[in-house]
């Protein structure tokens, strides 16, 4: 017991899984949750994301297995366990009437924080999510950006150990996204957050441990480097200034002759070349573009998009 919940350790789910009827929900899932980590939990729409996130908060019994956050299991009731996680549904619901200010008070007295220390926490979390200027407005006016910022602050108001959001940028403009994503951000080092999501540019910005689930089943849980790497091709590639585009052809001719090329397709002023030995390739491709006299703007190893392995992954 004591190495699963070693200080490392956040969050520990064993076998555990859901059945509604024939549908398996959620497969048993087996998972660690690095602590301090910013973890992706990346699935399409129905993938099981929401079925996991519901048992790790007790709100959903399990069909088997069980999970700890922070070395209290949660899948049990335990009236300890609500103060290891803070937790942001898919569509937090609010009282419109309050204010930010008198919804905190109220969250922070159902924790049954100190006068004090509730009314100090109530201000750091204000300023944490930026809502001092709108801190005395009701809650009913708010954008849905203002609304999400909300629900981290009061996730996070009796200061656990670890956060749970569930798709919090789903249904945010460009703007409140961008927000949102920036405030979690800020948490790293801070709290533990396992964060739901299908949208791949989020979790890419701001992960960095990521598991991908498909079909109620965990397919793979890696450092987002590490998986980028992992389906890294050896592609490089280039772009030329439009006086050298009439050069692009006999440079790809050149290129197919080599040993080291697999191909050297031209589209206009791009190419793209695949290698099969990358040192070889490093050695010599620049010479040759000098040796046709072409005008480089532009030079890189390709390093495919997290969408990318995501979609070759969950075909």
């Amino acid at each position: 017991m004591s190495e699963r919940f070693a200080n490392d350790v956040a969050i520990c789910c064993e076998n555990l899984s859901r059945r509604y009827g024939e549908v398996e929900a959620l497969k048993p899932l087996n998972l660690t949750v690095p602590a301090g980590s910013i973890f992706g939990f990346l699935g399409r729409n129905g993938a099981g994301k929401t079925t996991a996130i519901r048992l790790l908060t007790g709100l959903a019994r399990p069909t088997t297995g069980a999970a700890w956050i922070a070395g209290v299991e949660t899948t049990q009731p335990d009236s300890g366990a609500r103060h290891t996680f803070g937790y942001l549904p898919q569509d937090p619901a609010f009282y419109n009437w309050m204010t930010p200010i008198e919804y905190l008070d109220y969250v922070g007295r159902l924790f049954q924080m100190e006068d004090d220390d509730r009314r100090r926490r109530i201000g750091e979390m204000i300023e944490l999510v930026g809502l001092e200027d709108a801190q005395r407005r009701t809650i009913g006016g708010f954008s849905g950006g203002m609304v999400q910022r909300l629900g981290i602050a009061q996730a996070l108001l009796h200061r656990p150990p670890v956060l749970l959001l569930d798709e919090p940028t789903s249904a945010l403009d460009p703007a409140g996204r961008y927000a949102v994503l920036d405030l979690i951000h800020k948490l790293r080092g801070e709290v533990t957050v396992f964060l739901s999501s299908h949208i791949l540019g989020d979790v890419e910005r701001v992960c960095d441990t990521i598991g991908i689930i498909r079909e109620g089943e965990l397919l793979l849980v890696a450092g987002r480097d590490e998986l980028l790497d992992r389906y890294t091709e050896n592609v490089i590639s280039l772009e030329v200034d439009q006086v050298s585009v009439p050069g692009m052809a006999p440079l790809a001719a050149t290129l197919e002759q080599e040993t080291w090329v697999v191909a050297a397709a031209v589209d206009g002023s791009h190419m793209r070349v695949t290698v099969n030995d990358v040192a070889r390739a490093k050695q010599a491709l620049l010479p040759l573009i000098v040796e046709h006299g072409l005008v480089l703007t532009r030079y890189e190893w390709v390093r495919p998009s997290l969408e990318e392995v995501f979609l070759a992954l969950s075909a």
